[in-house]
């Protein structure tokens, strides 16, 4: 479920060039709020980007904030009892 809510985040991810010598790839995810990455290759960009992503992901649950939906791939929530 995780892997494939990464997967159709990265999907969505919009990246440019910008001016900055160190790290001249940007990228971001508009569905995600505050979720970018910037590095110095577009390889190294997307992962960084990935990363972002898990943080955001474990921030979300930790917080017990909304994660959208993505397409068709969700993360919906579970009811369990802790025993």
């Amino acid at each position: 479920m995780l892997t494939e809510y990464i997967d159709a985040a990265l999907a969505r991810a919009r990246y440019e060039l910008i001016e900055d010598p160190a790290a001249p790839y940007y990228g971001e995810i508009p569905e995600l709020p505050g979720v970018w990455a910037s590095a110095e290759s577009l390889e190294a960009c997307r992962a960084e980007l990935k990363e972002a992503v898990e943080g955001w992901l474990l921030l979300s649950v930790k917080r017990s904030l909304p994660i959208p939906p993505l397409g068709n791939v969700e993360i919906a929530e579970i009811d369990a009892e802790v025993a």
